[in-house]
């Protein structure tokens, strides 16, 4: 008789450091100026970054990259207004090279990186992953590049962040509009959610053997209060009615597969979150 154990999927979550913004990028119009109120005071806010690592029988997936080593600085690659709006704070270690490395992974052991969509936090260190296939919206692909090619030198999309990518010749899937609930490896599907924060985002659900059902949604849901309801969009946005569609159809999704909802930067809930220091989930 065969004593072979079924390798089970374990979950990561890599902790890749914080970054600071105006709320009313986070939540818009969150706080707005009444008559009786005419200078309501700006609140800068502090949230996490933060990665996805699923070590599958089938292959390891990475969910997002986070944000490049050598993003912050008077030679970053962010424009120095970026620097200032969103600044990125981050000890080596929470590098997504280094948390990987804590893992005993390297970039090159990966073989798929699903990209929620190309902005500067979660795209910034796809050029590692040259042995993976790169999984992006097209519609977020295709927009991406055409801020490459007109040299966009600020805002979400980092020039120098894409030319990497570009020289490094990386190895691009893309997911067309039409296409849904995509079967990545048992138990992992890729969920297209459409336009909304950005041109094109994807999540992930994920069934995991005990802890049960995950739903990454990345940016398509930033908070808590995003999620409501009521439904609170972002300040930085690319399709309002795409945004509040994708969030309920995350809502029902949830609801018929019993599946946590964890959101692209909600500090209380990442602070809940067993980070890939103190173990994983199974």
């Amino acid at each position: 008789m065969s004593n072979i154990i079924k390798k089970r999927p374990k979950l990561f979550v890599l902790d890749n450091g914080r970054m600071s913004m105006d709320k009313n990028s986070i939540i818009s119009m969150h706080n707005p100026a009444t008559i009786n109120n005419p200078n309501v005071p700006a609140q800068f806010v502090e949230f996490p970054i933060y990665t996805v690592l699923i070590d599958h029988p089938e292959g390891k997936i990475l969910f997002d990259t986070a944000c490049n080593p050598n993003s912050m600085g008077a030679q970053g690659r962010w424009a120095q207004s970026t620097q200032l709006l969103s600044p990125w704070m981050a000890s080596e270690e929470c590098y997504l090279h280094n948390r990987l490395e804590q893992l005993h992974v390297r970039p090159e052991d990966i073989k798929y990186v699903v990209a929620s969509h190309l902005h500067l936090d979660h795209a910034g260190c796809l050029e590692m992953f040259t042995n993976a296939t790169i999984i992006v919206h097209e519609d977020e692909f295709n927009g991406t590049l055409q801020s490459y090619a007109r040299h966009e030198k600020e805002g979400a999309y980092v020039w120098a962040d894409i030319d990497a990518w570009i020289k490094n010749g990386l190895q691009w899937k893309t997911v067309k509009p039409g296409e849904d609930h995509l079967d990545l490896a048992d138990g992992v599907k890729i969920l297209n959610f459409g336009s909304g924060h950005a041109w094109g985002m994807l999540g992930l659900h994920i069934e995991m053997p005990e802890t049960g059902g995950i739903i990454l949604a990345s940016d398509a849901i930033y908070t808590a209060e995003s999620y409501g309801p009521p439904v609170k969009p972002p300040g930085i946005i690319y399709d309002t009615i795409g945004y509040r569609n994708t969030v309920e159809k995350i809502r029902a999704l949830a609801a018929c597969t019993n599946s946590q909802v964890w959101f692209g930067h909600d500090a209380d809930q990442f602070g809940r979150l067993r980070k890939s220091t103190e173990g994983c989930y199974e």
